[in-house]
């Protein structure tokens, strides 16, 4: 456990997040970009397709009843167009002084806290699409596979920086070990 005290606050034990786990007294979250929401929304509207087509399709052929498909399926969609934004919204991560913390979640929230020491090496991913929004993800892998950490949605530049800072603050608390 990091002497940080960023996880006596996150586990509760003391500090000023025992109130609320997932927002750690003194630690300020950066969010992600809003590219991440552009990105998300042309990924589900082009899986959506092939559905609502096959339930038009379902209701010309059948009729009556079958027409529920297509409004079911554009309701689906029109709660994820909604719900996108804010779970974007939800992402974010910060650098205290010994460890990583990345937040997610709406309904069901998690903290994810990294111990700089513990990370064996950082990976920055982008698809096609990714570039395209401008956006790429930061991956963080440990030697326990439970505390791996991803950040999706930043931009090029901080995905870059935040892999080059991460793995400096890795490698020099490795170094003190």
């Amino acid at each position: 456990m990091p002497a940080s005290g960023v996880a006596s606050a996150v586990d509760g034990r003391g500090g000023g997040g025992a109130s609320c786990p997932f927002e750690p007294a003194g630690i300020v979250f950066t969010p992600v970009s809003r590219g991440l929401v552009t990105a998300r929304v042309i990924t589900l509207l082009a899986l959506a397709v092939l559905p609502l087509a096959g339930s038009v399709v379902l209701g010309v052929l059948v009729g009556g009843w079958a027409w529920a498909a297509p409004v079911v399926v554009l309701a689906v969609i029109a709660w994820l167009l909604w719900l996108i934004p804010r779970q974007v919204r939800a992402l974010g991560y910060a650098e205290a002084a010994d460890d990583l913390l990345v937040r997610k979640g709406i309904l069901f929230r998690s903290l994810t806290v990294v111990p700089y020491g513990r990370m064996q090496f950082v990976d920055v991913n982008a698809g096609p699409l990714d570039r395209r929004c401008g956006v790429a993800e930061v991956q963080l892998h440990t030697a326990a596979a439970q505390t791996d950490a991803t950040i999706p949605g930043l931009p090029p530049e901080e995905a870059a920086r935040l892999r080059d800072r991460l793995t400096a603050r890795g490698e020099a608390r490795l170094a003190g070990l």
